[in-house]
């Protein structure tokens, strides 16, 4: 059985993401403006100042307004940060899900340290190594609306230890949450690089390079992975065997070796984790 993305059905692109990108093109943009726009929906407003004082980038002084956190985000930066939070609210109607969205961002926050961390090793910038891994499972939450048993499908794609995790969704329900969520990475115009990811995130295949991916791509899917091992390994909660399938391929990508992991996890992990 194959199911069809159409028949899923993909969240169209938030109106706000729209009205955000018509303004940061134009050669002057009003920041009053695109403050006003934000401050219209209180749970962004919320969100983005949130985010600009979370010590991922913060710069120490804590910002009160939109505005403020607009200019310790960047602008180029204000759209990504508003997609991810767009996208828990796209969702917010799919019950039980509030480990999931906390497990999502202190990966992201983990892999953006890892990016700054790694330096230019990695040639990944960390922003992109945050909104790559934010987005990375956003096709979990699709999947439970249409799918009642997606949960217990999860649960053993978790515990499998030879086949991929994809290749256990595409057996019980015809169709995986790496393929929904690279088309909503689409349809909501991240960058390509992104999207790639999101669709092989999964693939040691990707990580080793028997299939062919840019290297930046592979580089975000090995960020992600281990910001995600070593999240787990210092809460102590949330283990799968994906580390045991892919994670020698994740170490020989970022070319760094096992020992230099207890570092990693001291200094990347977000602190009041464990």
């Amino acid at each position: 059985m194959k199911i069809a993305i159409r028949d899923i059905g993909i969240p169209p692109r938030p109106t706000i993401l729209a009205q955000i990108e018509q303004e940061i093109t134009k050669d002057e943009p009003d920041f009053i403006r695109l403050a006003k726009l934000l401050s219209q929906d209180v749970g962004l407003a919320a969100g983005m100042i949130k985010i600009a004082n979370s010590p991922f980038f913060s710069f120490g002084k804590k910002v009160p307004t939109v505005h403020e956190a607009m200019l310790v985000l960047g602008l180029k930066l204000v759209v990504r940060t508003v997609a991810g939070l767009a996208l828990q609210q796209v969702f917010k109607h799919v019950p039980n899900m509030e480990r999931f969205w906390d497990t999502s961002a202190k990966t992201a926050e983990t892999a953006g340290n890892l990016a700054k961390q790694l330096g230019r090793a990695t040639g990944i910038r960390p922003e992109d190594a945050h909104t790559f891994a934010l987005f990375r499972d956003c096709g979990i939450p699709m999947l439970m609306i249409p799918f009642p048993e997606y949960r217990d499908v999860l649960i053993l794609a978790n515990q499998e230890k030879e086949i991929s995790f994809t290749e256990v969704e595409d057996r019980a329900i015809g169709i995986n949450h790496a393929v929904v969520g690279a088309q909503l990475a689409e349809d909501w115009l991240l960058p390509a690089e992104i999207c790639i990811s999101i669709r092989h995130h999964h693939d040691r295949q990707a990580l080793d390079g028997s299939i062919e991916l840019p290297e930046r791509a592979r580089k975000l899917i090995a960020v992600a992975q281990l910001a995600e091992h070593l999240l787990f390994e210092k809460t102590g909660s949330g283990q799968t065997s994906e580390w045991n399938k892919l994670g020698a391929s994740v170490l020989a990508c970022l070319e760094i070796d096992e020992a230099a992991l207890p570092e990693l996890l001291a200094t990347c992990v977000p602190a009041g984790e464990g």
